[in-house]
């Protein structure tokens, strides 16, 4: 798929963010003189030759008083991995659940999940009670909260 001067447009449009408005795709088609429909078409179909890869939400939790960050990291046998992910990612307090290759012997984890919460205690909390419901007190894991806040951010195109 070529891109037209207008797709680099649209990209330098959304690349930012959505406006914060009830039609953002029509103000979004103000800016580059389409209409709402052709600004939500045209990303459809950027979505799907692969040119937008990932079109998704940061939700800047710490502004919502989420100042507690964990990564929970689980050493799930493989057999497991797949209903244990599953399970994890069907939890309301988890907003994160993937998967990633084990560097042993230093680093036996194989999955990765987020839990954002007002305090460490009630994060803490949480994980106990993600455990026992879903009975995972046989898999090693471990909770890493977070020591530092990045800048959050899509992606840049050029």
């Amino acid at each position: 798929m070529v891109l037209s001067e207008q797709d680099c447009q649209l990209i330098a449009a959304i690349q930012g963010g959505l406006p914060l408005v009830r039609h953002p795709y029509a103000e979004v088609g103000k800016q580059i003189g389409w209409s709402e429909d052709q600004v939500v078409t045209r990303i459809g179909e950027m979505q799907q030759s692969g040119i937008i890869k990932r079109f998704g939400v940061i939700v800047r939790h710490h502004e919502l008083g989420y100042t507690a960050n964990a990564m929970v990291v689980w050493n799930v046998p493989d057999q497991r991995l797949d209903v244990v992910g599953e399970a994890l990612a069907e939890q309301a307090c988890v907003t994160l659940c993937y998967q990633r290759v084990r560097r042993l012997p230093e680093w036996p984890y194989n999955l990765f999940s987020m839990i954002h919460g007002r305090s460490q205690g009630r994060v803490t909390a949480q994980v106990e009670q993600l455990v026992d419901e879903l009975e995972l007190g046989d898999l090693p894991h471990e909770i890493l909260f977070s020591g530092q806040r990045f800048k959050q951010r899509g992606a840049r195109y050029q």
